[in-house]
C-alpha cells in the first residue's frame, strides 16, 4: 500500500474560499453572456415518473450522462455520487466494502433507489446495497431531490436516485473496455446492443461485467478485530433490456440485472489473550427483473402497466467468539419485493394528468429468526401537471396502506415561474414517511414492534438558471422529521434489551442551502458545488451522524479534439461518527485527475488519478481508505 501522508490541521478551508468564489462569480458570468450554445434539451423521468424536459421540472435535480460517467473514469458508482450536489458517502473500506449514500443530510435508508423503474433496497436493515451495483452498466443516472413519497410511497424523504442501464437501438454495437490500477484492481466489460425489423421494432442490449482488486486491510490497527491482511473483492454483474413495438403505440418489454459481489472483511476475535483470525466475507447478491407494456389507447391517454421483482441477498461468513470458544458463523439477510404497478398518464393540451395503482410485497428470510416474515402495501395516487406561459404547477397526493404499519397518506404542491427563459424560481411543500425496517421492528433484543413510520414535512425554494451555456441553482430547504427511529438505551419499552432499542422517541430538522454552477470558457468548463447543511437531531441537540456542515466538489475539463482531461477536488469538513458527537471524524480534501485520448474512431485510452495528494482520511471511524490510486483503461465503441 502506498505511504500515507499527515493529513493537514486544516483541510478544508482553501476548497472552501476557492468554492464560495466560484459561486459568487458564477451569476455575473452567467446574466454577461453574450452568446449562448444551443444542446439538446436533458430529459429527467423520476421527478415525475414520466419524461419531462429538465427546464420544467419542478423538483431539483442533477442528471449525470453517460458522456460524464465515461469520460469521469470512475470504477465505483459511491465514488461517482459522492462528486455531487447535496450528496455524502460513507464506506467501511474500499469499494467493495459496505458502502451508504446521504442525500441532503437523510440517512440511506431515507431514500429511494430505483434501477430501470425496479426499486432495490434491503428490508431488513433499510436502504440500498450501493457496493453491489455495477457502474460498468450503466448509461445515465438521476438525481431528484427532496420528497417524492406521493409517487414512490415508503423511504422517498430525503430523495430518490434512478440508474438507468444501457439500451439498445440502432445498428448493431459491440462495446467493450478493460482496465488495470492500484491495489490489483482489474475490469473487464463488453456489450452488443441494437435494434432490427423494418422499423426497428426489436430494441436489444446486453451487457457483462467482471471486476476485481485485491484490496487493503479495511480496517485500522486501532480497531480491536482488525486483520492485517488484504481485504479484496470481486464483483460479476449481466444486464439486458428487451423491447418489442407489437403495434404502433403499443410495446412490450423485458428488464433485467444481476450482480454478485464477495468481499472481504476484518473480524479477528481474541481468544485467551491470543487474537484468532479468519477469512472472513460476505456474498451480496443483487437482483431485478422486470416485464412491462406501455399502450397508447388514445392519443390522450398512455397506459403503462409493470411487473417486477428485486432481490437483496446477503450471506455473511465469520470467525465468532462464544465464551472462550472459537468457531466459524455464518448469517444470511435475504429481501425479496415484487411490486405491480400500474400508471395512466392523460394529456389535457399542455397538463397531465397521472393516476397510478400499486402493490407491493416485501418477504425477508433471515437465519436471524425473529425478522422472518413479508408485508404487502396497497397504494393509489393521483397528480397533475400545469404548465401556462410562464407559470409551471405540479399537485399530487397518494395513500400507502399496510396490515403492519397502517395508512400513511402524503401530498405535495409546488410552483415555478419563468422570470426569463433561462431563469426560473421555484417553491415546493411536500410530506413523506419511512417504513421501519424489519430489523427496528422484530430483531432480537433490538426492534420493538410497535414502532411506528417516520414522518417528514418538507418546504424548498430555489434559483435555476440555464442558458445552454452556463448554469446555476440555489436551492434553500427545510424538512422536519418526526417519530425518528433512533437507538435509544435504555428502552423506554418493557422487555430484554441490554444494548438499548429502536424507537421512534426523536426527530430531526434538515435544513440547508445547495449551490451548484458550471460554465464554458472556450475549451474549459468550470463546475462546482457548495452545501451549506444543518442535519441535527431536535430531541437531543446532537449532529446527526456522518454528515457535515460543509461540503462540496470543484472541477474543471478541459476539451480539445481528441483530448478531455480534468481536476477536481472533494471536500468535507468535520462530522460525528456516533449520534452521541464523542468521536469526531476530521475534515477533508481530496484532488483526482482525469484523462482520455481518443485513439481512433471507435478506441479510446482513459485514466483516473485518485487522491493524488494521498492524504488520510476517515468515512467512519478506524476503517481505512484508499490511498494515492492510479487506473488506466482501454474503451472501444463508446459515443
Amino acid at each position: 500500500m502506498t505511504s500515507i501522508v499527515t493529513r493537514p490541521a486544516h483541510p478544508v478551508r482553501k476548497p472552501l474560499v476557492l468554492a464560495i468564489a466560484i459561486a459568487a462569480a458564477f451569476p455575473v458570468s452567467l446574466f454577461a453572456q453574450a452568446t449562448q450554445e444551443k444542446t439538446l434539451a436533458p430529459v429527467i423521468i423520476t421527478s415525475s415518473r414520466m419524461p419531462q424536459k429538465a427546464s420544467d421540472v419542478l423538483a431539483d435535480n442533477v442528471l449525470i450522462t453517460s458522456e460524464e460517467i465515461a469520460k469521469s473514469g470512475h470504477v465505483s458508482i459511491v465514488d461517482l455520487l459522492q462528486q455531487k450536489r447535496g450528496i455524502e458517502i460513507t464506506r467501511n473500506g474500499g469499494p467493495g466494502s459496505s458502502s451508504s449514500i446521504y442525500i441532503r443530510g437523510a440517512e440511506n435508508k431515507q431514500s429511494v433507489v430505483l434501477i430501470d423503474g425496479v426499486r432495490i433496497s434491503a428490508s431488513s436493515s433499510g436502504g440500498a446495497t450501493w457496493q453491489t451495483i455495477p457502474l460498468s452498466l450503466i448509461d445515465h443516472i438521476e438525481i431528484v431531490y427532496g420528497p417524492l413519497s406521493t409517487l414512490y410511497g415508503a423511504d422517498a424523504m430525503g430523495g430518490v436516485i434512478q440508474i438507468f442501464t444501457k439500451k439498445g437501438d440502432g445498428p448493431p454495437r459491440l462495446s467493450a473496455s478493460a482496465g488495470v490500477g492500484s491495489y490489483g484492481t482489474r475490469t473487464i466489460d463488453a456489450g452488443i446492443s441494437g435494434s432490427a425489423g423494418e422499423a426497428h421494432t426489436f430494441r436489444y442490449a446486453i451487457g457483462v461485467a467482471d471486476e476485481r482488486s485485491d484490496g487493503f486491510s479495511v480496517k485500522k490497527p486501532a480497531f480491536s478485530s482488525a486483520d492485517p491482511d488484504l481485504d479484496g473483492y470481486r464483483r460479476k454483474s449481466v444486464n439486458g433490456q428487451l423491447s418489442i413495438d407489437v403495434a404502433k403505440g403499443h410495446q412490450l418489454g423485458l428488464i433485467f440485472l444481476n450482480s454478485r459481489l464477495e468481499s472481504q472483511f476484518d473480524n479477528a476475535q481474541t481468544i485467551s489473550g491470543k487474537l484468532r483470525f479468519f477469512d472472513d466475507r460476505n456474498v451480496s447478491r443483487l437482483g431485478t427483473f422486470a416485464l412491462y407494456g406501455k399502450n397508447q389507447i388514445l392519443p390522450n391517454w398512455l397506459s403503462q402497466i409493470q411487473l417486477s421483482q428485486s432481490t437483496d441477498k446477503l450471506s455473511s461468513t465469520a470467525g465468532a467468539r462464544t465464551g472462550s470458544v472459537y468457531r466459524i458463523q455464518s448469517d444470511r439477510f435475504d429481501t425479496t419485493q415484487r411490486n405491480l404497478n400500474w400508471q395512466n398518464d392523460f394529456t389535457f393540451g399542455t397538463d397531465v394528468l397521472q393516476l397510478l395503482a400499486e402493490r407491493r410485497v416485501e418477504k425477508v428470510d433471515s437465519t436471524e429468526r425473529t425478522i422472518i416474515g413479508d408485508r404487502t402495501t396497497n397504494s393509489f395516487a393521483a397528480s397533475y401537471q400545469l404548465k401556462r406561459g410562464s407559470h409551471l404547477a405540479s399537485a399530487g397526493v397518494r395513500n400507502d396502506r399496510s396490515a403492519q404499519f397502517g395508512s400513511n397518506t402524503t401530498g405535495s404542491l409546488a410552483y415555478g415561474y419563468r422570470i426569463t427563459p433561462a431563469l426560473r424560481a421555484n417553491a415546493s411543500y411536500g410530506t413523506s414517511f419511512r417504513a421501519p425496517t424489519f430489523n427496528e421492528l422484530y430483531y432480537t433484543q433490538f426492534g420493538v414492534a410497535a414502532n411506528k413510520p417516520e414522518e417528514g414535512k418538507n418546504a424548498e425554494a430555489g434559483l435555476y438558471y440555464d442558458d445552454g451555456r452556463s448554469q446555476f441553482t440555489a436551492v434553500y430547504y427545510r424538512n422536519m422529521i418526526t417519530n425518528l427511529i433512533v437507538n435509544t438505551n435504555p428502552c423506554p419499552v418493557a422487555g430484554t434489551y441490554p444494548t438499548g432499542c429502536a424507537y421512534n422517541v426523536n426527530r430531526a430538522l434538515l435544513t440547508g442551502i445547495s449551490l451548484g454552477a458550471s460554465t464554458k470558457l472556450g475549451n474549459f468548463t468550470l463546475r462546482g458545488s457548495f452545501d451549506f447543511q444543518d442535519p441535527h437531531d431536535e430531541t437531543s441537540g446532537k449532529d446527526l451522524p456522518r454528515r457535515a456542515k460543509r461540503h462540496g466538489s470543484v472541477a474543471i475539463d478541459y476539451t480539445a479534439g481528441a483530448i478531455k482531461a480534468g481536476a477536481e477536488t472533494v471536500f468535507a469538513g468535520k462530522r460525528f461518527d456516533t449520534s452521541a458527537n464523542t468521536t469526531v471524524l476530521s475534515g477533508y480534501a481530496l484532488l483526482n485527475l482525469y484523462a482520455s485520448v481518443e485513439v481512433s474512431r471507435d478506441w479510446s485510452v482513459y485514466s483516473r488519478w485518485d487522491n493524488v495528494l494521498n492524504k488520510d482520511y476517515e468515512l467512519a471511524r478506524n476503517y481505512a481508505t484508499a490511498g494515492s490510486t492510479v487506473f488506466v483503461g482501454v474503451r472501444y465503441g463508446f459515443k
